[in-house]
């Protein structure tokens, strides 16, 4: 069985919604799309490079496909490793939408997503990485899906947006597999996910 990891970048209060740019995603009048970019260094490269080289394939959501469709096959991906990754491995997606695709090697998951990336994740294989696509992410976290999350938290604070937890994440611990700091204040780690919650008290013993 392969793992599946997400990769996404939030804000200090779980934001995830466009980070790129104005026009990734709008949707619900949101104001402050792009704000990584101020934000990116040499640092956030040279991890997210490292952590594309461990992609077997993809898992995208619409929204994000057709960002990255309409970004990355236009890269030098001899000089970039990620496009070098985007344009050559799979790219399975997820929608409800889309009825064809025209990235080279893009494939449609079908209409049970849960059902199509346990089987994804049953064959051998490297990583299965899930990169941006939201509305995915937090359909995977309810299906108990995902094995590994890696985030890149930014200084940013926003207060609105589409975030990266929402409700019907199934409690689960994790624990952190490594951390960094860029030159700007980005937090980047890596968690495992390892079990169930397990709670306990601070409470003082009833001395009477």
């Amino acid at each position: 069985m392969r793992p599946l990891v997400v990769t996404t970048f939030t804000t200090l209060d779980g934001v995830a919604q466009a980070p790129g740019g104005p026009q990734e995603d709008p949707s619900g009048g949101f104001r402050w799309g792009g704000w990584l970019v101020p934000h990116a260094d040499e640092a956030f490269g040279q991890q997210m490079d490292a952590w594309f080289a461990g992609a077997e394939d993809f898992l995208l959501g619409r929204r994000t496909y057709v960002i990255f469709a309409a970004h990355w096959p236009h890269v030098d991906a001899g000089e970039d490793p990620v496009a070098q990754a985007l344009q050559t491995k799979t790219k399975h997606v997820a929608s409800r939408t889309l009825t064809s695709l025209d990235w080279s090697t893009a494939r449609l998951l079908g209409d049970d997503v849960p059902a199509a990336v346990r089987a994804l994740k049953a064959a051998d294989g490297g990583e299965l990485q899930v990169h941006g696509s939201i509305g995915l992410v937090q359909t995977l976290l309810a299906e108990d899906l995902v094995d590994e999350i890696r985030t890149i938290v930014f200084p940013v604070t926003l207060g609105e947006g589409r975030r990266l937890f929402a409700e019907g994440t199934v409690p689960r611990t994790w624990q952190l597999l490594s951390s960094a700091t860029t030159s700007t204040g980005a937090l980047m780690c890596a968690h495992r996910r390892t079990g169930e919650v397990t709670t306990g008290s601070y409470a003082l013993e009833d001395q009477a």
